[in-house]
């Protein structure tokens, strides 16, 4: 069972970055990769309209934008370093060569981790005001009259 999910993400991934697999495969890399972060936009902005309300909208949009893009980010490079990796089978550790973009691809993956759980976080929070609010003493025809009268 575990196998099959396994193999299923191999080959889901593989679709989407592999050359010889991919669909868009006759387009420039760059283009690819501009094609995923404009549809990462496009489902962003749907989820965000779906979910958030109208005034933490542009907040919530932009959170699941940013999240989007570096996901695409770190898996597009994450599946470059695995097959550099692959060809080359050489250890980071025994050259000694830390590259920058690998050093780069740890911190962006730990920053977007830290803004999926802040994302989660603000989507399972409830009020937290210490002032229990129960709504107008009057209601809006009450205060429309003494207002006129």
């Amino acid at each position: 069972m575990l196998n099959k999910f396994r193999n299923f993400l191999i080959e889901s991934a593989n679709i989407m970055f592999d050359d010889s697999k991919n669909d868009i495969r006759s387009l420039p890399k760059t283009v690819r990769l501009q094609i995923l972060i404009v549809l990462s936009f496009v489902w962003s902005t749907v989820f965000s309209l779906y979910v958030f309300s109208l005034t933490s909208f542009i907040w919530g949009w932009a959170g699941v934008v940013m999240a989007h893009v570096g996901l695409i980010f770190a898996v597009y490079i994450t599946f470059k370093f695995f097959h550099k990796a692959k060809k080359e089978s050489q250890s980071v550790f025994k050259t000694g060569d830390y590259n920058p973009a690998k050093i780069f691809v740890v911190f962006f993956m730990i920053f977007f981790i830290f803004i999926f759980s802040k994302g989660i976080e603000v989507l399972t929070k409830t009020n937290s005001y210490s002032i229990k609010y129960d709504g107008p003493v009057k209601s809006t025809l009450q205060r429309i009259k003494d207002f006129v009268n």
